[in-house]
């Protein structure tokens, strides 16, 4: 009788453990692309949701721009497919954090390649060499960097490239700061202000909306230096190597050129050819 007992006890214990067991997998289930290749799952990839021609959230809830086009190239090659990206919105101040905690597998989002950010993640790329430029009015004669002084200049609070601007270039400039870009670009267009000044791939984004073809031109100013990366957890040099193949597919392919020309092609944007993969452009001393 003992014995049927202990057996009987023994069989619960075993069901409960498999259970658990099962239980467990599922909840081990990878749904961030840590994986070495797609599998079926989904990967999270951060972008930015406000800029316009690299990184937008649409009304509808869809993504464009061409970061955007970058991250779900190099997705497919990572072997996940369109509809297995889940876009993550990482602002600029938490793209480290992002990575480190991984919320993300990667990030293209204007990313900046910089000695103090090599310290903290690791860069795949860069996938595209940006300059400090100027946004103006199409019937500006704006046309260096010193004739900003004495003129209406905005950025966004606390940006370098207003301080550069004001260090270095045209130190009697009117600098209005601002929160946000698209406040600048408004401020242009009511004639608030005579130019705007950030990365010139950011400005030609705006340029390009609808409501604003035709308005405004690019200065064509090459102000500073900005190689565009793709971030990656600190060690995960594994996944870095994998990006710069698909990187470098992706220019080989022609695809780079199409991307690059349906989202800044509207602000005639006169944008480098596509940087080699390790190739970081200095800024001048």
């Amino acid at each position: 009788m003992k014995l049927r007992k202990v057996t009987a006890a023994s069989a619960v214990v075993l069901a409960l453990a498999l259970s658990a067991t099962a239980c467990g997998g599922d909840n081990k289930k990878d749904d961030t692309g840590s994986g070495s290749s797609g599998g079926g799952g989904k990967i999270k990839i951060g972008i930015k949701y406000d800029q316009p021609g690299l990184g937008l959230k649409k009304p509808d809830g869809t993504f464009a721009g061409f970061d955007v086009d970058v991250a779900t190239y190099v997705a497919k090659q990572l072997g996940y497919d369109a509809d297995k990206i889940e876009f993550v919105e990482t602002k600029s101040a938490d793209r480290e954090n992002a990575l480190a905690r991984g919320d993300v597998k990667f990030i293209a989002a204007t990313y900046s390649i910089t000695d103090e950010r090599k310290q903290k993640v690791d860069f795949a790329g860069p996938y595209l060499l940006a300059h400090q430029d100027l946004l103006i009015k199409t019937d500006s004669t704006i046309a260096k960097g010193t004739d900003l002084n004495g003129k209406k200049l905005c950025s966004v609070t606390g940006s370098t490239s207003a301080q550069n601007v004001q260090k270095t270039i045209a130190p009697d400039a009117k600098l209005k700061e601002v929160s946000s870009y698209s406040e600048c670009i408004a401020a242009l267009q009511n004639g608030a202000v005579d130019a705007v000044t950030t990365d010139d791939s950011i400005l030609a984004g705006f340029a390009s909306q609808d409501q604003y073809k035709g308005k405004f031109k690019l200065a064509g100013l090459k102000l500073s230096n900005e190689n565009y990366g793709i971030g990656v957890k600190k060690g995960d040099t594994a996944t870095v190597d994998k990006i710069n193949k698909a990187l470098e597919k992706m220019v080989s392919d022609g695809s780079w050129d199409k991307a690059v020309s349906a989202n800044f092609g509207p602000a005639n944007y006169k944008n480098e050819p596509a940087p080699k993969i390790g190739v970081i452009v200095p800024n001048a001393s």
